[in-house]
């Protein structure tokens, strides 16, 4: 199983070791077509900086769609996957995972023909929201209450070769960039005695086929794919193999020529099976480094992304292809913070792992308290929440009273102070029972803290655009 950041570090750190295996002289591409050593190292980093979010992406399709035996399986495609709860510390596919809303999953095959996601008429106090992730982790459409309305419809998903006339009845088509995509919806629970009204909400999300949808015979279907195995021991060394698997399935966009004529050059594309194994030793270790490389990057970039405020980093990363325009960086740094991540207009994620003195937050050896002033909650139109993760994994933590965050729902049963700030205590042991409902559990560890803003408000005080709103969140307060 994926866990943790084991996919996200393992091909950069594991490729160096592999240069020491035997290898054999066969090679990828002949010498006159291989790039220098300069140049393979620099192809190398560049590939795995463009290739993180699509590979990510792959091992989670992988074990939510493909591999039954993976115990994070959903479904196969094109059949829905309610989830009839909110994510827990059991939960470890995907890292930074959202235990706000319960989630609903369809992984989509877009081969054969489109496919039509219908959605019920849903109380307009509810949040919801079908986030559309294509295989490049594009954010290319929603359907829900802010973006569609809470009115029931019909949408149609096609893939990037689609051609075809729209139905009638359907509200609108949403493009994939790939020929594999994720639907994941997302539907607000109020509170523990709430979870049933949820269940009747995900009962009304329907999956169909387009020929379904329109009773008619379906068209042939796509060829069965044997897709490769994939897990942390296998992305060590086989990274480059499973981004060149997972690019037949995604025609080249005009910004990508340039990268994918150099992925091209080292064997990776279209018509191409690139091999680790057998390369030569020193084009091994060319290809070690510039992971490696790509890595720290990466790891840098998500550490100084968008802009410090009261110590909490606030950025706009997830969106469409127009969004990252080519910025591979840009792109990968999204999926390592939290792949899946909403657009900033659709929910606005400020984290932090330092206190408001920029000290590394840490519940094995402090507590902590965050406090809204009087009138200054997060400005949103839906809710608000604070997660606590661990730090080093970036997944929910166990804890005695089953409490991975604080939400804006919760806030008729917890405590304010006189002057009618919120106050909340964060540390590993309870602060005692007179605020226990304001208490937010941390690891005995290192913490890692994300606010998650649903539906942000435009006006004023807002915390949009990120990192240059009005609102700002306050800073934890290291108190012992």
């Amino acid at each position: 199983m994926l866990t943790k950041r084991d996919l996200l570090r393992s091909a950069a750190m594991a490729a160096l070791a592999a240069t020491t295996a035997k290898s054999t002289p066969a090679i990828a591409q002949s010498k006159a077509e291989w790039p220098n050593l300069l140049e393979a190292k620099d192809i190398a980093e560049a590939g795995f900086i463009y290739g993180l979010p699509i590979v990510m992406n792959y091992a989670v399709m992988y074990e939510y769609a493909i591999d039954r035996n993976s115990g994070q399986f959903k479904a196969p495609f094109n059949q829905i996957k309610n989830e009839p709860n909110v994510f827990t510390y059991k939960d470890t596919a995907i890292v930074t995972p959202n235990s706000d809303t319960p989630y609903s999953f369809v992984w989509l095959d877009l081969r054969a023909e489109p496919v039509v996601l219908s959605v019920p008429a849903i109380d307009p106090k509810r949040y919801y929201s079908v986030m559309l992730c294509d295989g490049n982790t594009y954010n290319y459409g929603y359907i829900g209450t802010r973006a569609t309305g809470s009115e029931g419809g019909d949408y149609m998903v096609v893939g990037p070769d689609w051609k075809g006339d729209t139905p009638a009845g359907i509200k609108q088509v949403f493009r994939s960039s790939t020929q594999f995509s994720l639907a994941g919806y997302r539907t607000q629970l109020f509170g523990p005695d709430d979870l049933d009204n949820v269940k009747k909400v995900q009962a009304g999300y329907k999956v169909q086929m387009l020929s379904a949808y329109l009773k008619q015979t379906p068209p042939p279907a796509a060829p069965t794919i044997d897709f490769p195995k994939i897990d942390k021991e296998l992305v060590k060394s086989n990274f480059f193999e499973f981004l060149d698997f997972a690019l037949q399935f995604a025609p080249p966009e005009t910004n990508e020529k340039e990268i994918r004529a150099q992925l091209a050059r080292i064997g990776v594309g279209p018509g191409k099976t690139f091999s680790f194994k057998d390369l030569p030793l020193e084009q091994k270790a060319e290809f070690g480094l510039g992971m490696k490389e790509g890595q720290r990057k990466v790891d840098e970039a998500v550490a100084n992304v968008g802009k410090t405020i009261n110590g909490w980093r606030v950025s706009g990363l997830p969106g469409d292809s127009a969004h990252y325009n080519g910025d591979w960086l840009k792109r990968a740094i999204a999926a390592q913070a939290g792949i899946y991540g909403n657009d900033p207009e659709e929910a606005t994620y400020p984290f932090t792992r330092v206190d408001s003195d920029g000290q590394t937050l840490d519940g094995s050896k402090h507590n902590y308290t965050l406090t809204f002033p009087a009138g200054q909650l997060p400005p949103v139109n839906s809710f608000w929440s604070l997660t606590m993760y661990d730090g080093k994994s970036q997944l929910l933590i166990e804890n005695p009273i089953n409490r991975y965050l604080i939400n804006s729902p919760m806030l008729p049963a917890m405590k304010k102070d006189a002057d009618g700030s919120l106050t909340l205590y964060i540390q590993k042991d309870s602060p005692g029972a007179d605020k226990e409902s304001n208490w937010l559990p941390a690891p005995d560890d290192k913490i890692y803290l994300v606010m998650r803003l649903y539906w942000p408000k435009a006006t004023q005080p807002s915390i949009l655009p990120p990192g240059e709103g009005t609102w700002r969140p306050p800073g934890v307060k290291r108190v012992s």
